[in-house]
């Protein structure tokens, strides 16, 4: 029984233990928020009020209980790594979207009057055999290949 009670001791103390920390996140997350909200109103002067923090919380969240005096303070949190800035496009230039698996495919196909084989597909591409395949299934699915011999595919 003693074993009982000293293993439920040691499960409350790491309930209570968690439950610190998770305080002590919500309190960084609540200054990220302000800390944020108040840099958008020294940019933007017309921008609304930050709203309180008890205000933003959820309708069904539960209350937080206050901190107690007796309470330790939770071990120190890494902060998260710094974000990379995006990468920066000249203006004259339009961001050009990467090409698809499919659009790839497709382009070999469209670029050859006599068709290609899976074999070319594979060879040129670098795709597996069952990536290949599933390309050419949804293409033929939609109506934008078809085929002129077994495994030879020309644009519909």
């Amino acid at each position: 029984m003693k074993e009982v009670q000293s293993l439920l001791k040691l499960v409350s103390d790491g309930l209570k233990t968690l439950a610190q920390g998770v305080e002590a996140l919500a309190d960084k997350v609540d200054e990220a928020a302000k800390a944020k909200s108040k840099r958008k109103t020294t940019v933007d002067t017309t921008a609304e009020p930050a709203k309180p923090a008890a205000a933003a919380k959820k309708p069904g969240a539960p209350a937080q209980k206050p901190a107690a005096a007796e309470k330790p303070s939770a071990p120190a949190m890494k902060k998260a790594p710094a974000e990379k800035p995006a990468a920066k496009v000249s203006p004259g230039k339009a961001a050009a979207k990467p090409a698809t698996a499919i659009d790839t495919v497709m382009g070999l196909i469209t670029g050859s009057s006599k068709g290609v084989s899976t074999a070319e597909i594979k060879s040129k591409t670098g795709y597996d055999q069952k990536k290949v395949a599933n390309i050419i299934y949804k293409l033929k699915k939609q109506n934008r290949i078809k085929s002129v011999n077994k495994g030879v595919y020309v644009k519909f």
